[in-house]
């Protein structure tokens, strides 16, 4: 039985240090969402982020430049899908965030190599691409 409490009291201690680390982000993404929701007209999105070629590419750059925190960005992955209705959009920006994360590159190359920091954008952005394209063509 005192095992079982140190395992819940180990628990609980990593959870609430868990939430504290990622709920900054969450609020964080949750604010530039509802001012971007409210602040930015819908017209915008549809022209610069709708569910087209060009509307894929504005949102991989959008996604390379803020990208910080992927819970963080999730909510404005929904405000995305809100304003344009593009599914493929919103699948873009959440990944393509991740795949150009110039943290997870330079951890990639200063722990397995500069071969592999290179090659994880250049293979993973026109599969990111790929399939918001299909996305938005079947949603």
């Amino acid at each position: 039985m005192k095992q079982v409490k140190s395992d819940l009291k180990g628990i609980i201690l990593g959870s609430v240090s868990l939430g504290n680390m990622v709920l900054w982000w969450i609020l964080i993404g949750m604010g530039l969402a509802s001012l971007t929701g409210a602040y930015v007209p819908q017209n915008i999105f549809r022209q610069y982020m709708g569910p087209s070629l060009l509307g894929l590419f504005v949102t991989l750059i959008i996604a390379t430049i803020l990208e910080v925190c992927s819970e963080g960005t999730a909510p404005l992955a929904f405000e995305i899908f809100r304003q344009t209705g593009a599914l493929g959009n919103s699948f873009v920006f959440l990944m393509a965030g991740v795949v150009t994360d110039y943290t997870e590159i330079g951890l990639l190359w200063t722990n397995i190599g500069k071969k592999t920091a290179i090659w994880l954008p250049v293979v993973a952005v026109p599969q990111v691409i790929l399939l918001g394209i299909l996305a938005n063509i079947i949603f």
